[in-house]
């Protein structure tokens, strides 16, 4: 428990001082703050757009667009034995 305690003391400690050396206002640091989670969001953007390219272009999701699509096609086929 003791041990705890201390490396938490520790941890405020390094983040009061390094606090003091940082000169930024609270504007700028949430200027940095909006930029970063501007880059994090268009970087998963991409990653995300990139795997799902991925996958449509894969074999595993053509074949899958592919039987979809012949047992849509044989649906509407019995569908339309069944109207005449």
């Amino acid at each position: 428990m003791r041990l705890y305690l201390a490396v938490a003391v520790l941890m405020l400690a390094f983040v009061a001082y390094t606090e003091a050396q940082d000169d930024t206002s609270i504007q700028e640091r949430f200027d940095r703050f909006g930029q970063k989670l501007t880059e994090i969001g268009q970087s998963l953007a991409e990653k995300t757009k990139t795997a799902f390219q991925d996958l449509h272009n894969s074999e595993f999701g053509t074949s899958t667009r592919n039987w979809f699509t012949d047992a849509f096609q044989k649906m509407k086929d019995k569908l339309g034995e069944m109207r005449q």
